[in-house]
């Protein structure tokens, strides 16, 4: 864009002046004049292209941002603002999140309720220290599927999952003893959840306690309490549930496990990791340790 202000602009200005004006060399100016515009418009079109595959690959699920750092993964160098405007020109739009949340948590009971360990304070520099949990609903033709899901804090991998028909205590128990076989957390992880029914039962504080977990749980209807739980279920939905009509359970169950385990754990890069995905994360993080 500079150098096009340069151009438009040397009729009535020195070149030099103008240069300095935008903050471009003299020589590279004159540099990019001599490719001409056919070579910067066949730059574009090679990058175009393999900016659409990558778009296409993560699912038309992201944003220039990502985008940017996966080519520069690729060892590509180009400039942010060079990508949105090529995927802009390319129609690479993603989706807007929906905000709609039905209610899944139920937490008029008499059970304990354990404190709030975390106060918002979502950070770990060690996989295995904070683990957060929450239950969401799939919309199918034969109705409701739950999925009970468990995030490691450090490395945005979900780490256990489980999905059923019902909201029954179970089904978040198997999302974490799921967690824990794959995972074997050293005593004094915590984990944390809103203060639903099947987080605050019997069996599922038996099980946290066999494996020294401790417990902690939000305050009383503040979704903002676990928000990257919240984050989680909104960019699945965004990125899945949405854009898809899933006739019977089993259909949504392939295409969540296929979106977790393939795709969100080990390929989609995440922002608040640097753009690595939770596998890379995962590695570096355990290899420092």
């Amino acid at each position: 864009m500079r150098y096009r202000f340069v151009a438009a602009e040397r009729a009535a200005f020195p070149v030099r002046t103008l240069c300095r004006i935008v903050g471009v060399a003299v020589s590279g100016f004159y540099a990019w004049l001599q490719r001409g515009p056919g070579r910067r418009r066949e730059g574009d079109r090679r990058l175009g292209e393999r900016i659409g595959a990558i778009f296409a690959a993560s699912r038309r699920t992201y944003g220039s941002p990502r985008v940017h750092a996966e080519l520069r993964a690729e060892g590509v160098r180009i400039g942010r603002k060079r990508v949105a405007r090529l995927m802009r020109e390319g129609g690479l739009t993603v989706a807007r999140r929906r905000r709609r949340v039905p209610r899944t948590t139920d937490s008029r009971h008499g059970l304990p309720v354990a404190p709030n360990l975390l106060d918002r304070k979502f950070a770990a520099d060690r996989p295995d220290t904070v683990w957060l949990a929450d239950i969401s609903y799939i919309p199918t033709g034969e109705g409701w599927l739950y999925l009970a899901a468990i995030k490691d804090m450090a490395t945005r991998e979900i780490v256990g999952w489980g999905m059923a028909d019902h909201l029954r205590e179970e089904l978040a128990r198997d999302a974490l003893l799921m967690a824990i076989r794959r995972r074997q957390p050293p005593p004094g992880l915590i984990h944390h959840s809103d203060r639903g029914v099947q987080y605050a039962s019997g069996p599922y504080r038996k099980v946290l306690g066999r494996h020294g977990i401790r417990q902690s749980m939000s305050r009383k209807g503040d979704c903002y309490d676990n928000a990257p739980m919240e984050s989680f279920f909104g960019t699945l939905k965004t990125e899945l549930v949405h854009r898809t009509s899933f006739p019977t359970r089993e259909a949504a169950r392939r295409a969540i496990f296929e979106y977790v385990e393939a795709f969100y754990n080990r390929r989609r890069r995440h922002s608040g990791l640097g753009f690595l995905t939770p596998a890379q994360a995962y590695e570096q993080m355990a290899g420092a340790a």
